[in-house]
């Protein structure tokens, strides 16, 4: 039988719970702890330690793929020094300070200090209760002194790492078989290394015990957790500046395709963690979303309130607590979401955007996080808009087109037309008196009309769907070296290299242009026998060659005849180009043939689909 799934908001509910009860007992613990502390006159030492101890709780040490604090020698020696409640009451103290310095949510402010307090506590009264083997000897103190130091370490380790791995599975975000692994392969770590510095302290154990050599023999340690900790945010910095510039390539390069999304659902998470996220695009005044995955309710668009505090934000807005002040937009996303960061996407001091992400705790969002999400959304918002000029382009260079060939139907099939009908109309006329005329016209018309028919056949082919967006370049670029083929004696090779990419219609069509013009030029005046054709799919660049052994040419005798020829070929080519922002080079001599080649900029014409195939989210 299938037991009932909880639901997250249960699931959270049931952690919170757990939480407080941890913090009352550990409340409890250290309430204990001062109704048995006894004066110190060793406060010079207990000062010293609790600063390590300090120190060391705030700088955690970069181990394997997390990070951890030494401070399990410290609380020892306090413990053996001054006893068990300066430890209990110290450790969660300071574990106190510094989540509020860190500004965490206050379950996890007073969650953690109280879990180090039990822990201790539950550690040190098992340790009371057990009945370690003393053995009379300089050798057997040795052994029974580090026996106790691996038996409390050993019971303080399972505790405390009990305690966490309990809330984290009760929580609904996922406590992953790797998570675990990773976490307590740290905490491994932290055991080994502070078994070291446990059984230095009772190889040296016969030596006096002062401020000097407590000094001398923690400063080591104390050192390398202060330089570890720059080296470990150095590279998180690192870390996570190459993440967003990974994923800022990868989206400008298939921002035109649903692939961009997956691209950037992949990447997101090395930048942040966070459990829902929406981003928003503005178009014609109004807000749709483009992209969404996790805990969200999408909706269709944004209008009312939530429009106008949308419009016009130009800097990051941060609600870390959904309960004591609501966002924007809290309705589209699932209750159990408690913080949110609204990071307004800006070109040119105008908002076309807006990425929103949310988190299940509370004040959860660090500052170095929020500024990644604020610069991860300008760099989508460059992306966006050039996505938005270039359909805009494409959208012009169609209408274009569209009306050339209506220029062309009024000027010539439907003037032509017109004529036709009107000697028609006189030859009707004509027909009884004047028979000769009357042939004459009806033949004159005949001509007009075949010569219409031609223009409209004509203007239908280039109504037709390209080649290219029926088949596709590679298998356009076949068929037509087909067709040359039988139609000429010209060998040919054609080749492919790297992996195809979908290009948008536009891109795919001039350069089928190019290709025909280049294919054409040749056959008229190259006399070639041999064509080599290449296509190659490069990291950056998309290159198309055409080679041929024919008699070439002098380039600047062509330049000078396509000042005077509007429609020679090279400025048709120059033109297709530059429509794409591509570089066309020809190398050519006279009797040595022609290298025509075309470089076309990869990034910015991967496609094929409108921007709009991406409303339906992740």
């Amino acid at each position: 039988m299938k037991l009932p799934e909880v639901s997250s908001q249960k699931r959270e509910n049931y952690a919170k719970f757990y939480m407080i009860f941890i913090s009352v007992l550990g409340c409890a613990a250290v309430v204990n702890a001062f109704f048995h502390l006894e004066p110190t006159p060793k406060i010079t030492i207990l000062l010293l330690l609790t600063a390590f101890l300090a120190i060391t709780e705030y700088y955690p040490i970069p181990l394997l793929r997390g990070s951890t604090s030494i401070t399990f020698p410290f609380i020892f020696v306090m413990y053996e020094l001054f006893g068990i409640s300066y430890s209990i009451i110290i450790y969660a103290g300071i574990a106190l300070a510094i989540n509020i310095l860190h500004q965490r949510p206050l379950r996890i402010i007073l969650f953690n200090p109280a879990q180090l307090a039990v822990s201790l506590f539950l550690a040190e009264y098992i340790l009371s209760h057990t009945n370690v083997v003393q053995v009379q000897s300089s050798t057997s103190n040795f052994i029974s002194g580090f026996s106790t130091y691996i038996l409390f370490l050993t019971l303080f380790f399972i505790i405390n790492n009990l305690i966490v791995d309990i809330v984290l599975l009760i929580r609904p975000q996922p406590y992953t078989f790797y998570l675990f692994k990773t976490k307590t392969l740290t905490e491994l770590g932290n055991v080994v290394i502070s078994l070291l510095y446990g059984a230095m302290i009772f190889y040296l154990g016969n030596r006096k015990i002062d401020e000097f050599s407590l000094f001398f023999f923690f400063s080591p340690l104390v050192a390398v957790s202060l330089l570890y900790s720059v080296i470990s945010t150095l590279r998180n910095e690192k870390k996570r500046l190459n993440a967003l510039f990974e994923i800022t390539t990868r989206v400008n390069k298939k921002i035109h395709s649903t692939e961009w999304i997956e691209t950037f659902k992949n990447t997101f998470s090395q930048i942040v963690d966070v459990q829902a996220i929406m981003m928003w695009v503005k178009e014609n005044d109004v807000w749709k979303i483009l992209y969404y995955d996790g805990r969200v309710i999408p909706k269709d668009e944004l209008t009312g309130e939530a429009l106008a505090r949308f419009d016009g934000k130009k800097e990051p807005i941060v609600y870390q607590d959904r309960v004591k002040k609501l966002g924007p937009i809290d309705e589209f996303f699932k209750k159990d979401m408690k913080a949110f960061v609204y990071s307004p996407m800006v070109v040119e001091d105008e908002t076309i955007g807006m990425l929103v992400v949310a988190k299940s705790r509370s004040r959860s969002f660090e500052d170095d996080e929020i500024h990644s999400i604020a610069t991860l959304a300008n760099q989508l918002a460059i992306a966006v808009n050039s996505r938005i000029l270039i359909e805009e382009k494409e959208k012009r260079i169609v209408l274009e087109e569209r009306n050339r060939i209506a220029r062309g139907i009024h000027d010539g099939v439907a003037q032509t037309l017109a004529g036709a009908v009107m000697k028609l109309e006189t030859a009707e006329r004509k027909f009884d008196r004047h028979p000769d005329e009357t042939r004459k016209l009806i033949r004159e018309s005949m001509d007009k009309l075949r010569l219409s028919l031609r223009e409209v056949r004509e203007s239908i082919y280039e109504l037709r769907p390209y080649p290219t967006e029926r088949v596709g370049l590679s298998t356009a670029i076949e068929k037509r070296i087909e067709i040359v083929k039988d139609e000429y004696d010209i060998k040919f090779s054609f080749d492919i290299r790297g992996q195809e990419v979908p290009l948008s219609p536009m891109v795919e069509k001039e350069l089928f242009d190019i290709f025909q013009e280049s294919l054409q030029n040749t056959i008229k005046h190259a006399q070639a026998t041999k064509i080599e054709v290449l296509l190659s799919y490069q990291k950056e660049h998309i290159i198309l060659k055409i080679k041929d052994n024919g008699v070439g040419f002098s380039l600047f005798q062509a330049m000078v005849k396509a000042q005077n020829n509007p429609h020679f070929g090279i400025l048709n080519m120059n033109d297709a180009a530059e429509k794409i922002n591509a570089t066309l080079q020809i190398d050519t001599k006279e009797g040595l043939g022609t290298d025509i080649t075309l470089t076309v900029p990869k990034m910015g014409l991967e496609g094929g689909s409108t921007i709009d195939q991406a409303y339906a989210g992740g």
